[in-house]
């Protein structure tokens, strides 16, 4: 970062308390492991990919989450591995993407072929995994399939994801499962039903990605929601609600979450899957200053 940035950082407060040495900021790490996504903070780090998780370093972060990785060549996978592994950061998740992930019927239908996709991509996903040194992917079970019965739409998804887990489980990669809230037609919603069919596939590479914007619109009550699946749950995302933006931004209260989580001893990542409040410089500092607030209660 250069001396300007550095100023100007400082003078938002967007740091933390610290000391200062030179050009470098010692103890500003936060106290849970947010991770931020690429192009979060291009405005002062810019568009190269190495350069942005040289910043999210210095400002604290360590962890990255990268929904895209799958589709990165794999030398830029290689790249961002290794700045990682150097700067002592985690990488969270990436998606396990096959064609159709996300608006078909693929794993409730029982469909073979649909099967057949996810299982190859979870081979792929293993050889992205190692790339990154990632421990979690978020997988998506697709949309209801409507004329069969529930019940048998659910045992169809744990068929699938039980041969999933069979290839991820030896290479220590947890698929995460996220229950959403984008439109009524998929399939997984509500914490409890995720962690009724984790239990079901009873793998420790099946979990459950607790993903907080999702879970207030779609069932609230989320520190007493976390508390009974919490044995399942690998992996957090966050978003304040409405506006899926930074912590501050809606009516969730981050702060008292974070503190929850903490108390928990939770030692895993939260992945910052959500947009900036206000554009610009201006919008990704007020970002960061948004996490030093409610990282401390």
């Amino acid at each position: 970062m250069n001396r300007r940035s550095f100023s100007q950082l400082m003078t938002a407060g967007v740091l933390g308390s610290q000391a200062i040495k030179g050009n470098t900021v010692a103890d500003n790490t936060f106290s849970l492991k947010y991770a931020p996504h690429f192009g979060m903070f291009e405005q002062h780090a810019g568009k190269d990919y190495i350069d942005q998780v040289k910043f999210m370093h210095e400002m604290g972060f360590r962890a990255l989450e990268d929904n895209e990785m799958m589709d990165k060549p794999v030398a830029v996978q290689e790249k961002i591995g290794a700045t990682l592994g150097n700067l002592g950061m985690e990488m969270g998740v990436f998606v396990i993407k096959f064609p159709g992930f996300f608006d078909k019927s693929h794993m409730t239908s029982g469909d073979k072929s649909w099967s057949d996709l996810f299982l190859k991509s979870c081979k792929e996903a293993v050889e992205t995994a190692k790339r990154v040194n990632a421990k979690w992917a978020t997988v998506v079970p697709g949309n209801f399939t409507r004329n069969l019965p529930l019940g048998i739409q659910t045992g169809n998804v744990i068929e699938v994801l039980k041969r999933g887990a069979e290839i991820l489980e030896p290479h220590k990669l947890t698929m995460v499962l996220e229950p959403l809230s984008d439109n009524p037609d998929l399939f997984l919603r509500y914490s409890d039903q995720t962690y009724m069919i984790c239990k079901g596939v009873g793998s420790p590479s099946c979990k459950i990605l607790f993903d907080m914007y999702h879970m207030q619109r779609n069932e609230g009550n989320m520190i007493k929601n976390m508390d009974l699946c919490w044995s399942e749950i690998g992996y957090f995302q966050i978003g304040d609600n409405p506006g899926r933006k930074e912590p501050g931004t809606g009516e969730v209260n981050y702060a008292n979450i974070f503190e929850h989580l903490r108390i928990k001893k939770y030692d895993g990542i939260l992945g910052m899957e959500h947009g900036n409040f206000k554009p610009g410089k201006a919008g990704e500092q007020a970002l960061i200053a948004a996490y030093r607030k409610a990282d401390q209660l």
